[in-house]
């Protein structure tokens, strides 16, 4: 038993800490190459990675992608340290509105004019910070969600998490408030109501026991006669 509630902690914890590595906002140091549209129906897997439409257009599976195409700057470390080399990072351009996840995203398209107006060329390159959340995947033909660009110092410019940091520091403190609410409503609710189950359950036995003992001892006259 103790075994199965250990995987079930594991399984919970590696839950959470993907959900929060999807929605968690992150920073790339990139050189934007181009902008691109696709139309594309998207399968029900897909749609799970997507956010929404543009406000003001009919959902639906087919969708006008917005794509950033990008080369970017490879770190490891959580993005903090560079490795010295580029990949290619290709990003979407979509409105997340008033739904989930919560960065009340309305501009896809000031978005789109901003990454057009700051293309660059291996031979002159612009490096942006573009803050994005969500994930990169081929197989799924999904990408992370750009959602706002702004000018980088240099290449190797590598912003600090402050926001992570401060979400971080907030659940933890939240996890800890209310672990501290269930052990006082427990000592208060739970832990009296079941002593007294207990001493109720206790009476319960102490009377069995003594009606049975009174019915051997009736039954043990019987025998003697």
């Amino acid at each position: 038993m103790r075994n199965i509630r250990r995987v079930f902690r594991v399984i919970l914890f590696l839950i959470v800490a993907s959900w929060l590595h999807y929605v968690m906002p992150q920073q790339d140091t990139v050189r934007m190459t181009g902008i691109s549209d696709r139309n594309e129906t998207l399968s029900s897997m897909q749609r799970l990675f997507f956010a929404q439409v543009d406000s003001g257009t009919t959902e639906g599976t087919f969708r006008d992608l917005r794509l950033i195409n990008t080369q970017k700057q490879r770190t490891y470390l959580l993005g903090l340290i560079h490795r010295g080399s580029e990949e290619t990072m290709v990003y979407r351009n979509e409105d997340t509105g008033w739904i989930y996840p919560p960065y009340f995203k309305f501009d896809s398209s000031n978005l789109e004019a901003e990454a057009e107006d700051m293309l660059s060329t291996s031979a002159s390159p612009i490096w942006v910070e573009i803050t994005h959340y969500g994930w990169r995947n081929e197989w799924l033909s999904i990408y992370p969600n750009a959602v706002s660009i702004r000018p980088a110092p240099s290449e190797d410019y590598r912003p600090f998490p402050w926001v992570n940091l401060i979400i971080f520091v907030v659940m933890i403190g939240g996890l800890l408030f209310l672990r501290a609410m269930w052990r006082q409503f427990r000592e208060r609710t739970i832990d009296p109501l079941a002593d007294k189950v207990g001493d109720q359950m206790d009476h319960v036995n102490a009377d069995l026991s003594e009606r049975k003992g009174r019915v051997s001892r009736w039954l043990g006259t019987w025998r003697k006669k």
